[in-house]
This record gives C-alpha cells, sequence and structure tokens, in this order.
C-alpha cells in the first residue's frame, strides 16, 4: 500500500464530522481533562524522522495551561538519557496521549514544544518541594478527543483481567536478556532501586 487512496479502498473515508473534529486550541473542559490526566505519554522524533515515545506520570497532574494554545510540562527524575529533550532540540514537533486513570476516553494534542529552565514556572510544578530541573512548553497545532474502543476493547481498567504479575517479565528481567545478563535466583523481580526515589 503507497496512497492514501489505497488506504481509504480498505478503511473508508472518515465522515467529516470526523475528519475536521480536531481544534487548534484547548477548551475549558479539556484542560479540565488533561488536569486530571496522572499519566501521559509523550512522542517526539529526530531530524531524521526517528521516533520516540516516552511515558509521563505524577501522583496529581501538574501540566500548566497559558491560554487555550500553550501547555507547559514538567520534567521528573529519570535515567538523563532525555531522548525526548535530544529529539526536541532537533525537532520541536510532539505528539503528547492523556490517559486518565478508570477513564475510557483519552485526548491527543499535537504540537511543537522547547525547553525552559525559568525559576519560576519549574517552582510552579512542584511536588514534595522539588521542582522539575526543565519544563517543556507546547504550542499546540491541533487538540483530539479520542472515543473509549481501545481502550474498551483492552477492557484496560478491568481488575479482574489484569495479569498475574509473575507472569509478566520484570525490567530487570528483559534488561538482562537484552545485554546477556545473569540475573541472580534469589534476586527480586520488581524492587529496582529506582522505586524508592521518585522525585
Amino acid at each position: 500500500m503507497r496512497t492514501e487512496a489505497e488506504l481509504e479502498q480498505i478503511l473508508g473515508a472518515p465522515h467529516p464530522d470526523i475528519r475536521d473534529k480536531h481544534t487548534t486550541f484547548t477548551t475549558p473542559l479539556v484542560r479540565r481533562f488533561i488536569e486530571h490526566a496522572r499519566f501521559f505519554t509523550l512522542a517526539t522524533s529526530d531530524a531524521d524522522g526517528n521516533c520516540d515515545c516516552s511515558p509521563r506520570g505524577d501522583i496529581e497532574s501538574t501540566v500548566r495551561f497559558f491560554g487555550d494554545r500553550t501547555l507547559v510540562l514538567p520534567d521528573r527524575l529519570g535515567n538523563r538519557r532525555a531522548d525526548s529533550y535530544r529529539n526536541i532540540l532537533a525537532n520541536p514537533h510532539v505528539g503528547l496521549l492523556f490517559v486518565v486513570p478508570g477513564i475510557d476516553e483519552v485526548v491527543r494534542v499535537n504540537g511543537r514544544a522547547t525547553l525552559s529552565t525559568d525559576p519560576e514556572l519549574l517552582e510552579s510544578m512542584a511536588i514534595g518541594g522539588r521542582a522539575p530541573n526543565l519544563a517543556v512548553v507546547v504550542e499546540i497545532d491541533e487538540v483530539f478527543t479520542h472515543c473509549a474502543r481501545a481502550i474498551l476493547r483492552a477492557k484496560l481498567w478491568e481488575r479482574d483481567l489484569f495479569p498475574d504479575a509473575d507472569a509478566v517479565p520484570s525490567l530487570r528481567e528483559m534488561h538482562a536478556e537484552q545485554h546477556s545478563l545473569t540475573v541472580g535466583a534469589d534476586e527480586p523481580r520488581r524492587q529496582e532501586e529506582y522505586r524508592s526515589y521518585l522525585y
């Protein structure tokens, strides 16, 4: 498949209401939804189009809005690879997917990002007295509201369908397999050191 016409032959053309459902700004209700979204993903790509999608989360949302076309995201303690931020320096286009625990719908925002170290801005996003080291300022290009189909199909919030944690490989086990390392049989599966210092 090479063309949009071929794609639409398979999937059909979207209804005009769906095709044109996005806006170039947030509304009060969209902002309220995002303020409840304690988890979101940040998608970026470098100048060559190599992509990255990074999970982000806090016990409370600290996303800040400046008007209806600008939002700001805090950085939190991580592994210092800073893949997302390196990409933003090379290519400002970002995609965000906001998820509210227990809610089936999601909100997607696309825009152009810059990095900020403004002290007052960073302090406004502090949690537990710890301000982020930097912030991502997103000038919004598109805002989409997504229906619940994907989360309903996945039954994401149905606790009775959660997999047995022992059946899911741990970060430690997957890392060891990727790099041909040995994990001791007596080592705990999910007690990585980072769990004790989140901020």
